[in-house]
């Protein structure tokens, strides 16, 4: 008998503590900005993905297929397309594949399907580097743009370092930064979206009226002409449409801000977005390769507006349009890094949420991605070493991994061949592309003095 009150007790606290527990998590969920908010409607689902997905990798795409060839660059940009489309499917049904259970965040998923501590550390590394990296790559071009369109249109911003337009790009990340969550960033995320499908139709225009009132003779070969030089190019050919193809690694985060009752699934409004996402993307990438590839030939540059030099003020203006772009793009993808940071310091070090808190954390975050940006500046070699290093994982195979480890698809049915050929694809990108990233890094390194008035 005593030993029967003694077991009820221990039941009892120990339901206790769930019960406690359980309304800690709720409570925190209620702050972090992932899941603080979930008034979403499809059409944000649309904008946040276009921001996520057209970044700038979209100007690198002639230089791109410059270095594959016409054919092969072209059609490597439809295929990754095609299956990160299908991926992406994927991660939008399994958000709630278990019924009553949503899967908020990427490492949620992972920790599911692979297990808590294996999953973990399948997803989390590999996401937070996706994000991490869009992020220093788009302090680079925030900053790299915004001096582009300054000097195309006053002499005087010729004479102003690169340094100080990353470092003002920054300032303005700190004040974006403290926004509260992800539904908070809609007008930002939103004028992103605008301005992205805007620059690439004034890239894809201006290459076609170059092309056509300055006929001469451009070369389609491939860029270089050694065969080392041809090899490593088409490695960071390949990281650099990886990079393209970066929304993944936000797209359950996405999914969490958008309402979902048993009824009315998540999935519904949020694939309605993805799909209108998804033709923009396929709109905006293939008008700016082929006119800036056609235009140009292989002596486009890695930033395709920066082989556009005429009309000054068409070519400032869509500069400064990629400048507010990625102002909104940065902010898409540091909010899920904003989550991990702050969960990590209540949860494990108890700190007290609150406003305090998220200035210290987030300003932590925001001026070392600058430093980072500030040091290594070089644009096209960023795309490919980080598009191959962890983009392809976490857009091309992660997700069909996880769909053949849950759902079990049959063996040579039509969704077990499109996941594991989705596989073979991103594994070699992730193997090929960061070598050649890392020998452009290296080849403009050379080149390159810290804090000094040089292009790069």
């Amino acid at each position: 008998m005593v030993q029967n009150n003694e077991a009820s007790r221990v039941e009892s606290g120990n339901n206790s503590n769930d019960g406690r527990r359980n309304e800690e998590n709720d409570d925190l969920n209620k702050w972090l900005p992932i899941t603080a908010s979930r008034k979403a409607k499809w059409w944000f689902s649309a904008f946040h993905n276009v921001t996520a997905i057209v970044g700038a990798g979209v100007l690198g795409l002639p230089c791109a297929v410059s270095q594959l060839g016409w054919i092969p660059g072209i059609g490597m940009i439809i295929i990754s397309w095609s299956v990160t489309l299908y991926s992406f499917w994927q991660l939008v049904n399994l958000h709630e594949h278990v019924p009553g259970k949503r899967f908020d965040r990427y490492p949620e998923l992972g920790k599911h399907i692979f297990g808590q501590k294996r999953g973990y550390w399948m997803v989390m590394p590999q996401q937070i580097i996706v994000q991490v990296a869009c992020d220093i790559v788009y302090m680079v071009t925030g900053g790299k743009s915004l001096r582009e369109s300054v000097k195309m249109m006053f002499h005087w911003g010729r004479k102003i370092n690169q340094t100080y337009y990353i470092m003002f790009f920054g300032v303005l990340q700190l004040i974006l930064s403290q926004a509260p969550n992800f539904n908070s960033l809609k007008v930002v995320s939103f004028t992103a979206a605008v301005m992205s499908l805007s620059y690439s139709t004034i890239a894809s225009v201006a290459s076609i009226i170059k092309g056509i009132e300055h006929p001469k003779s451009v070369s389609y070969g491939l860029r270089s002409h050694t065969t080392a030089g041809i090899i490593f190019d088409i490695f960071n050919s390949l990281g650099t449409i990886a990079f393209a193809f970066a929304g993944h690694s936000v797209a359950l985060e996405i999914q969490a801000t958008i309402p979902s009752t048993p009824e009315r699934p998540s999935k519904s409004p949020m694939w309605r977005g993805v799909v209108v996402a998804y033709a923009i993307v396929a709109f905006c990438y293939l008008s700016v390769a082929a006119s800036g590839f056609w235009a140009f030939g292989n002596l486009v540059a890695d930033d395709v507006l920066v082989t556009l030099e005429h009309p000054n003020w068409l070519i400032s203006l869509a500069n400064f349009m990629v400048f507010l772009h990625v102002l909104g793009s940065y902010q898409v993808f540091a909010m899920p890094v904003f989550d991990t940071i702050e969960s990590f310091l209540v949860k494990k070090r108890h700190f007290t949420p609150g406003r305090p808190l998220r200035l210290i954390a987030r300003s932590i975050y925001v001026v070392l991605t600058m430093f980072i940006g500030i040091c290594i500046p070089f644009f096209g070699g960023l795309l490919g070493f980080f598009g191959g290093l962890a983009f392809s994982s976490t857009s091309f195979f992660l997700p069909c991994m996880m769909w053949l480890v849950s759902q079990k698809p049959k063996k040579w049915s039509i969704h077990w061949i499109a996941s594991w050929i989705s596989i073979i694809i991103g594994v070699s990108i992730t193997i090929l592309a960061p070598i050649g990233g890392a020998r452009t890094i290296i080849i403009s390194a050379k080149k390159y003095k810290l804090f000094s008035h040089s292009e790069e």
